[in-house]
């Protein structure tokens, strides 16, 4: 298991650096003048044209802004925006609350995704089912934004139950309902990528010799089959982090959450091409463990699987 984590871990170099390398030369070599609007209605003078245009090597092939970029991430340096501001502080202050949000979505996506794709996989069909189906459909169906915008109207501004936009601290128990937006498509995935996955290993061979052994239907169900059925399950969960962490901004945006989501959304509208990779490249960072941890769990939920 240690070799293939370590070589894992060595597989991962090459992708991280093939993928900021292109995020890094589509926000830096796309045309357009990053220093438009900067100074008002008014063009920027030359002299600060100048100076900006040597402090961000922009002089410089991309190949060589990349690497100067990504020496600077490895001692820890995200750069600074054209104001001078830290892109450090910038994420130190959004990215934890936007990643708050996301585990509280994933968490909300797996509980009640998995409970409900258990419960229709082992019953088949019937009530709950087809239940259960058209509610995951009407998820998958309705736009996020839509699901947003209800709840807030309802619980927070009709019932009161809730605070229609989240306070700066943005506590957990507060992004329960935002979570729960967030995750909703998701949540609807799973339900339905456990129903099926259920549903045809209960025919399987392992689960008859299961059954055939005399072992109790609890050990069956819990050992046998939810075990291999989850494979796809975690497969999904595992990649959907970084993917809700990513698109968060219409929910951050609905529930006023400061995080990550509305960073990246104004460094977009302003050009800040610091910010913009900075957040991505972390974005990419979090897609590669979950890869990786994905990866280990396998041999976890499978005995069959086993990594040299």
């Amino acid at each position: 298991m240690g070799r293939y984590v370590l070589r894992r871990l060595l597989q991962l170099i090459p992708v991280f650096i093939g993928t900021t390398f292109i995020i890094y030369a589509l926000v830096w070599a796309l045309p357009g003048d990053p220093f438009a609007g900067r100074c008002g209605d008014r063009a920027c003078p030359p002299a600060y044209v100048a100076e900006m245009t040597e402090k961000y090597n922009l002089n410089d092939p991309v190949i060589v802004q990349y690497f100067k970029y990504l020496g600077q991430l490895f001692t820890g340096d995200f750069g600074e925006t054209f104001a001078g501001i830290r892109v450090n502080e910038l994420v130190a202050n959004a990215y934890p609350i936007t990643l708050r949000l996301s585990i509280v979505a994933l968490a909300i996506a797996a509980l009640i995704g998995i409970g409900a794709g258990i419960m229709t996989g082992l019953r088949g069909r019937g009530y709950m089912d087809s239940l259960v189906l058209m509610s995951t459909l009407f998820l998958i169906s309705l736009p996020v934004f839509v699901t947003g915008f209800i709840l807030q109207v309802v619980l927070g501004t009709e019932l009161g139950i809730i605070r229609p936009s989240v306070s700066a601290q943005a506590t957990w128990g507060e992004l329960i309902v935002p979570g729960f937006v967030l995750g909703s498509t998701s949540m609807a995935y799973v339900a339905r990528l456990t129903r099926t996955s259920l549903m045809e290993n209960r025919r399987a061979d392992y689960v008859r010799t299961a059954v055939a052994k005399g072992l109790e239907r609890k050990r069956v169900v819990g050992v046998h089959l939810l075990r291999n059925s989850l494979i796809p399950v975690i497969t999904f969960l595992g990649t959907e982090l970084g993917a809700l962490m990513g698109g968060a901004i219409v929910t951050e945006g609905i529930f006023n959450i400061r995080g990550i989501g509305g960073l990246i959304y104004n460094a977009i509208l302003t050009k800040e091409g610091t910010t913009v990779t900075g957040i991505v490249t972390l974005l990419v960072l979090v897609y590669l463990l979950m890869n990786l941890l994905v990866d280990l769990l396998y041999a976890v939920l499978d005995p069959r699987i086993r990594y040299d």
